[in-house]
């Protein structure tokens, strides 16, 4: 397989564990015979500094050319002051809208090895393991007007839903639901926003389609206490943008460390941006102490969605496990016993598991 990778690395620990995930796909190349084609661009705070903008029309480009693309991270007090125009963020909202990624994936899994780090018992999040669905490109964040009026005594924000824009994001859902154990959560607040009960209204219409799947519909103020409470039950939550990024930043410290989460953000015909949960880390940025394993899980996330090698990517996520469950971390974790690493070395230790399974005829399990 031949494929065209764009690499955004951003701001901050962006470049470093952008260089992570590449050496890991170099091995994942050489060991199943593919070939990866990387072109580097810049997006965020270093795009404003060398060009003016946080997304460049030369990145917006590339990247729809592209059959992937994975991106670092933007942001850092340096931009904080800039006008709302000239923000970092404002890079990474352009690109996905850009792209039409209308699909935001972010699986939320537990690590045995890491269970002490969670914030709550080990018993509540020891069996944790769910995938949240966000509708990434309308809704509140997207509506017109967005404005301030009456002399900044008014605030006017818009929440726009279509049907169609409903309908792809929960079809995408269902799909995630069959491939793993065809449960689907819906999200909504149907007893009071309008949108909600249509979203609700579609849920009931499509959930005939995938019979194979079970249906619950739940409020987004309790499932966001379910997710404390009793993570395990989840298996797919769907939802809309807001919602979306209020849980998925809820769930995401059920597994102890936000440097251990992927996702993925996809659109219709499965090109999508792969990027780390965590920030840029401008504390951290030069040091070599960066965590990489969310940036290479996200690259895994890449080769099962873009590119439909699961093989790959199970390969991948069996060598993250492999790793960890040998006692090495990097400084944001935390394993009794165990030998801390930085991000080189973090890598090295992936890539040589890699390079020591017989890829063509091992089934590997994804990691526990």
């Amino acid at each position: 397989m031949e494929k065209q990778i764009v690499l955004l690395p951003g701001d901050g620990i962006g470049k470093e564990v952008i260089g992570a995930a590449q050496e890991v796909l170099h091995a994942i190349a050489d060991e199943f015979h593919h070939t990866f084609h990387f072109e580097t661009h810049e997006i965020g705070g270093t795009a404003i500094d060398l060009y003016g903008t946080p997304l460049p029309d030369s990145t917006v480009e590339a990247c729809k050319k592209a059959d992937a693309v994975l991106l670092g991270a933007v942001g850092g007090p340096k931009w904080d002051q800039n006008p709302s125009h000239l923000r970092p963020e404002r890079g990474l909202l352009g690109i996905r809208k850009a792209l039409d990624l209308f699909a935001n994936l972010r699986p939320i899994k537990s690590f045995k090895k890491l269970l002490h780090s969670s914030p709550l018992k080990e018993e509540v999040v020891k069996d944790s393991d769910l995938l949240i669905v966000r509708e990434l490109t309308s809704g509140l964040y997207f509506g017109t007007p967005s404005e301030r009026r009456d002399d900044g005594n008014t605030v006017v924000d818009t929440l726009f839903y279509t049907r169609k824009e409903i309908e792809r994001i929960v079809d995408k859902a269902f799909q995630a639901a069959q491939v793993r154990r065809n449960h689907l959560t819906s999200v909504d607040k149907a007893n009071v926003l309008e949108s909600s009960k249509l979203w609700r209204e579609i849920v009931e219409e499509k959930k005939a389609q995938y019979p194979d799947v079970t249906v619950e519909h739940a409020l987004v103020d309790s499932t966001a206490m379910k997710l404390i409470t009793n993570p395990s039950h989840f298996d797919v939550i769907v939802t809309e943008n807001m919602f979306g990024d209020i849980l998925s930043d809820e769930a995401s410290v059920l597994t102890g460390s936000l440097g251990m989460l992927p996702s993925a953000s996809l659109r219709e015909d499965g090109v999508g941006l792969y990027e780390p949960v965590h920030g840029s880390a401008p504390d951290i940025a030069g040091k070599g102490i960066a965590n990489p394993i969310a940036m290479i899980l996200s690259a895994a996330l890449m080769l099962r969605y873009s590119f439909k090698l699961e093989n790959e990517a199970s390969l991948i996520e069996s060598a993250v496990k492999s790793v960890l469950d040998s006692g090495f971390h990097t400084a944001d974790l935390q394993i009794t016993g165990g030998q801390l690493v930085g991000t080189a070395e973090m890598t090295k230790l992936v890539v040589d598991y890699i390079k020591s399974q017989n890829a063509s005829t091992c089934i590997l399990e994804c990691y526990a």
